[in-house]
């Protein structure tokens, strides 16, 4: 009771301020792919993680995604991004190029060249907003190639192909003291004014459904014990997984983090392995911003999947990695960076110019 007393009362104090985040993600192809819905280059504003503009090289207009967008921002606002996103189309399709020389990448071949760029700040009770953390990153199909780290204004090289473009952009003192700004202060202020248009859609809380669930796990003679609440708006969400009513600690339990559903809401799911023939009592204890008190989901100590044969069940498991293996190449995909390779020092006013830096 002592420790339930203890998770409420933090839970409580988190929920005084609120986690907001405003990113903007790029992604360009080296070429065309003839398959619908694949863009050689789109882009796209997340305001905690929900899309809020939308732009791809088909189609060449910034949209909005949101109909508070489209109500608060007037039509030159639009139009400034649209003319925005066309100049970063061109300055990708230049740079994807260089990088593929750079690391001897066949032309024949597709390559990815991403940006994410944005930040995070905390919101109080009395309105006021903090910056938190930004983040400026660049990725080369899928793997880290750039970021700039805010502490040292200086950009990190993870490879070695990425230090000519540190080099040159590092010589640029200015440029990184804008890169900085804008993650601390322009981003944060748009992040605000955002939230402020959309007030009232993102005041539609939704409160959790909480599931307790068992299946068999890989490990021979072991259960896999999920707890899940989904349905969560906003994703800030205070769940563990208790065994006789003592919660156990987070290096016992398996979680990827809240996940956006198709509807604007999230989950989150956090499992651990127990014993086939656990007899203990297991519940899930779930406490989120809507509730009045938490909510407690006990597990009713069954295997899903436990009459199912293990050829079948093998079957069954290979085509579920599959599917989440598909899903997380094309997360990875679209959930990457910004590109700014070989391109001139004048980097930051390519990427940042007109528009608030959208």
């Amino acid at each position: 009771m002592m420790i339930s007393a203890v998770l409420l009362l933090c839970a409580v104090l988190q929920a005084e301020s609120e986690r907001h985040s405003l990113y903007y993600i790029y992604t360009a192809l080296s070429k065309h792919v003839s398959v619908p819905g694949i863009h050689e280059f789109t882009a796209m504003g997340l305001l905690d993680d929900r899309e809020i503009d939308y732009y791809n090289s088909q189609d060449k207009v910034k949209i909005p995604r949101q109909d508070w967008m489209k109500e608060s921002l007037t039509a030159d606002y639009w139009e400034k991004g649209t003319q925005s996103r066309k100049s970063k189309e061109q300055w990708f399709k230049v740079n994807v190029n260089i990088l593929m020389e750079r690391m001897n990448h066949n032309q024949s071949d597709i390559h990815v060249l991403q940006w994410r760029h944005g930040c995070e700040a905390e919101r109080h009770s009395d309105g006021s907003v903090r910056f938190v953390s930004g983040v400026d990153q660049y990725s080369y199909d899928g793997s880290d190639f750039l970021s700039f780290d805010d502490a040292t204004m200086q950009w990190v090289a993870p490879v070695d192909q990425a230090v000519p473009t540190k080099r040159k952009w590092d010589d640029v003192p200015i440029l990184n003291q804008y890169t900085k700004g804008y993650l601390e202060k322009e981003c944060v202020d748009w992040l605000s004014k955002f939230m402020t248009y959309g007030e009232e859609d993102l005041k539609k809380h939704s409160p959790p459904d909480v599931f307790a669930f068992a299946r068999r796990a890989t490990t021979p003679n072991k259960l896999t014990l999920t707890c899940m609440a989904t349905g969560l708006y906003p994703k800030d969400v205070t769940l563990n997984i208790r065994k006789n009513r003592i919660t156990l600690h987070d290096n016992e339990m398996n979680s990827i983090g809240a996940i956006p559903n198709s509807d604007g809401t999230y989950q989150l799911r956090k499992s651990v392995e127990i014993p086939e023939s656990e007899k203990a009592d297991y519940d899930c204890w779930v406490y989120h911003r809507t509730l009045k008190e938490p909510t407690i989901s006990v597990w009713d100590g069954k295997c899903s999947d436990c009459q199912t044969e293990p050829d079948d069940e093998g079957v069954t498991v290979g085509v579920i990695v599959l599917i989440l293996v598909a899903v997380v190449a094309v997360a990875m995909f679209v959930f990457h960076k910004k590109g700014l390779i070989g391109g001139s020092n004048g980097h930051a006013a390519v990427r940042y110019h007109s528009n608030g830096g959208k």
